[in-house]
């Protein structure tokens, strides 16, 4: 018999109150009438089922009248100001779920650009959000790497924000490469990674230190659960992504002494807790075996 694997649940982890309180309003929406969403609300399988149960519909946010409501509402992710106008002159009602956070980023880098600073974004490129925030600016730069720096067009002044999931210590270093790059240049950069990203980043730190093992829950699109994925695997810890309990196999766990659990911000509570209870099952298993 075996000692019994240890579980440890992070101390931050999961659905963010942007995400909660989009879903919310969207199931809000659905029960007084037909509602399409312009894309996927959340990057997470779970939400978008719960919500296609509800009739929500989807269509492309990139093609103005192509819903069969006439009620839209963007996504959580944001989206430029152009698209919303040319879903409302097409005739339709546009409810935002923008997360406030997404919202102030887009308003950090409307406002560097208003000052005469050259928009750059660091983050995923083709990425919803980002495409969001550029969408109205289409000059801006988005910059993924230091080896990207390069295709930076030469300014007087550079207005840095980044992506809201992406890792402060990343975003913080391609600050100082541009300003190492250009070293003639004012860069001014607007911290907008959110704080529950840097809350679950910080958690997933303190959980490295203690585990040999890490589960994190998301959708395999979602951007902040794939940072927390891609950290742990960094840290040299066994690591597997799940979206839902059910994928759990209890074979991956017959080295495992201290599994550490985590989830993304668009992963709701109740998947965690029902992972977290999965896993705890599987332990006694394993100890009886």
């Amino acid at each position: 018999m075996q000692s019994i694997m240890k579980i440890i649940l992070a101390e931050h982890y999961g659905l963010c109150f942007g995400v909660r309180d989009a879903i919310k309003e969207a199931e809000r929406l659905a029960s007084h009438g037909p509602l399409t969403i312009l894309g996927e609300l959340v990057h997470n399988p779970v939400v978008h089922d719960r919500l296609r149960a509800a009739g929500v519909r989807e269509a492309d946010l990139a093609r103005p009248g192509s819903a069969a409501t006439s009620q839209v509402m963007i996504t959580a992710h944001g989206a430029s100001e152009m698209a919303r106008a040319a879903w409302k002159k097409a005739g339709f009602g546009v409810a935002d779920g923008t997360c406030p956070l997404v919202r102030h980023a887009h308003d950090q880098l409307r406002t560097l650009v208003s000052l005469g600073f050259f928009p750059v974004v660091i983050g995923k490129r083709g990425h919803v959000e980002v495409q969001g925030l550029i969408g109205d600016f289409p000059e801006t730069v988005v910059i993924e790497n230091a080896d990207e720096l390069s295709t930076l067009p030469e300014k007087e002044r550079y207005g840095v924000i980044s992506q809201t999931t992406q890792p402060i210590e990343r975003v913080s270093a391609l600050v100082e490469a541009l300003r190492v790059a250009r070293p003639n240049s004012e860069v001014r950069f607007v911290d907008t990674v959110c704080q529950p990203t840097k809350s679950r980043q910080d958690a997933l730190r303190t959980l490295l230190r203690e585990c040999d093992t890490m589960v994190v829950v998301g959708g395999r699109h979602s951007n902040n659960t794939l940072q927390l994925v891609s950290a742990a695997a960094v840290a040299g810890l066994t690591v597997f992504h799940i979206e839902r309990p059910e994928e759990l196999d209890a074979s991956w766990f017959d080295e495992a002494k201290t599994v550490g659990v985590t989830a993304g911000t668009s992963t709701l509570k109740e998947t965690v807790a029902a992972v977290h209870t999965r896993l705890l099952d599987l332990a006694r298993d394993l100890q009886a075996a």
